[in-house]
């Protein structure tokens, strides 16, 4: 079924042509049309966000995560308030103002201590605050968002329930779920994702994704593709496809077109390039890490994260310079959600 301008109403795609486009039915046209909605819808510009990772202790066993709590080969490590807030103030230092805080699922850090982060980071500047610390109980939430918190991720990883009870041993399907919900009750400016390349998750499924995704109605929607850990039970398994990454990604942009969807650091483990292309195909976030360089390399997630020797100063150079290569803006500013307020249809 070929996929055409003709028959591309809105944000409107039918099962089928989210499976045509997934295939590779029209690449040209699907990377194009996510790439002038995008432009249109950001104006041209690429939001950079600080992110702090904080600790890489994690209480889950998720088959895919090098952070998997039965994982002895990775050295651990939890960093100090004090630490946290000098990481911090290295990306107010640039100008950034969205402060990305991410952690494990590690308990250790208590609701009072997030709670003195964020008004810490809230006293210096005048930025937004992202948490991405797992599931945590509602009266945390609420605390954080009253504390001023602004945004929360929350990824599902996969919309089917049988690969996610195997893939997450330790987690509810149902409950996850709920926590979405919660987080949008309290106000979050709200995000979840994917990864894409699941062992054993065919293209049905994905298009099962992609729908169950846009249905959400996210502000961000992180996608990025799976790349094999050494010492997981998944080890073994191929990595995934950037170019399925990239068109997962620009099927999001045309049926979600304001929202943020980032250029995961992932695709540039897979493919030296795959992120300048990424934002080129749907994408408008980049998420350098300012995560110390003591710790830096042991936040992996996947082989090959943040395994970069440059220095942040020269990482943001760099970054900057591959969104200008391609005709866009990098941006400092906060990149508030587009859903909060009223914009034109595109």
């Amino acid at each position: 079924m070929k996929v055409t301008t003709s028959s591309f109403i809105s944000s409107q795609l039918t099962k089928q042509q989210i499976k045509a486009l997934l295939l590779g039915d029209n690449d040209q046209w699907l990377f194009q049309e996510a790439d002038r909605i995008c432009r249109k819808v950001f104006d041209n510009q690429v939001y950079l966000r600080g992110i702090v990772e904080f600790s890489n202790y994690c209480r889950q066993h998720c088959h895919y995560c090098g952070l998997r709590s039965n994982n002895r080969n990775l050295e651990r490590y939890r960093l100090t308030e004090k630490q946290i807030l000098a990481a911090v103030d290295n990306v107010l230092e640039t100008g950034l103002k969205t402060i990305v805080l991410q952690s494990g699922d590690d308990s250790k850090y208590s609701m009072f201590s997030i709670s003195r982060l964020i008004d810490a980071i809230k006293q210096r500047d005048d930025v937004a605050v992202t948490l991405s610390l797992g599931e945590r109980r509602y009266d945390e939430y609420q605390q954080w968002r009253q504390d001023g918190a602004d945004r929360y991720l929350l990824k599902m990883e996969t919309f089917n329930r049988q690969k996610f009870n195997e893939l997450r041993p330790k987690s509810d399907f149902d409950k996850r779920l709920e926590h979405l919900s919660y987080l949008k009750e309290l106000g979050y400016q709200v995000g979840s994702g994917i990864i894409v390349g699941l062992p054993g998750i065919t293209i049905d499924s994905l298009v099962n994704d992609l729908i169950a995704l846009t249905a959400l109605e996210l502000d961000m929607i992180a996608c990025g593709p799976f790349v094999a850990h050494s010492d997981t039970p998944l080890c073994s398994n191929n990595n995934g496809q950037v170019l399925l990454s990239h068109r997962v990604t620009a099927i999001l942009r045309l049926m979600n077109p304001l929202a943020h969807i980032p250029a995961t650091s992932s695709l540039e483990v897979l493919d030296k390039g795959a992120r300048t292309r990424a934002i080129t195909r749907g994408c408008n976030i980049v998420m350098p890490s300012f995560t110390p360089t003591e710790v830096f390399t042991n936040y992996t997630i996947y082989p090959g994260k943040n395994a970069s020797t440059l220095t942040i100063e020269q990482r943001l150079e760099a970054i900057s310079q591959q969104i200008q290569s391609q005709g866009l803006n990098p941006t400092i500013s906060r990149g508030d959600s587009k859903r909060k307020s009223h914009v034109s249809r595109y």
